[in-house]
């Protein structure tokens, strides 16, 4: 029986540990999987998706409304795709609209559109004081409740203001092991 090739949907928000991200998708296409990205307005301040398309051998998605050559209503074409959806570097601002029902850019809405048995991996990266904010351990408390949603809390270590906290995003090998073990 031949092996069906599982499909990965990976969100990039903005953050400086977006580089990172590269990574993590080389790591997927090295193992076999499809992967497919899609970018918010502010990602693309710190990776190119000239980059992600590149890395990933398939256009990338940064805009509701952009033409790609389909019939398809994208949103949710793209979330019926996908066999699992992880977001790294996860964003305060993103995963605050996640976590309230949010759907203002092509991520949230495609996040929204996922279907009951497309498992989600949530990587948020911050500042510390972010992270800690009450706010947002409220909004991870509510993003634990469903099901198919996983949060990987970030790692302690130095940031990229300079200080070292609570807020770094874990090692692509960590995450790729992690989204290995969500997608079985």
């Amino acid at each position: 029986m031949k092996k069906t090739k599982k499909n990965i949907l990976v969100g990039v928000t903005g953050g400086i540990a977006s580089y990172k991200t590269c990574e993590l998708v080389r790591l997927f296409v090295k193992d076999g999987f499809s992967v497919k990205v899609m970018m918010t307005e502010s990602a693309v301040k710190f990776v190119s998706p000239l980059v992600f398309q590149n890395l990933s051998g398939n256009p990338v998605y940064t805009q509701m409304f952009q033409t790609l050559n389909t019939d398809n209503i994208q949103h949710i074409s793209l979330s019926q795709w996908a066999d699992l959806c992880v977001v790294a570097p996860l964003s305060a601002n993103t995963l605050s609209k996640i976590a309230n029902g949010i759907c203002d850019n092509f991520l949230t809405t495609v996040i929204c559109a996922l279907n009951s048995k497309t498992k989600a991996l949530f990587v948020p990266a911050m500042n510390e004081n972010m992270w800690k904010n009450p706010i947002i351990p409220g909004n991870v408390k509510k993003m634990i409740t469903i099901s198919k949603y996983t949060i990987l809390n970030p790692q302690t270590g130095d940031l990229a203001c300079g200080v070292s906290g609570e807020g770094r995003m874990p090692d692509p090998e960590d995450i790729f092991k992690q989204a290995k073990l969500s997608i079985k």
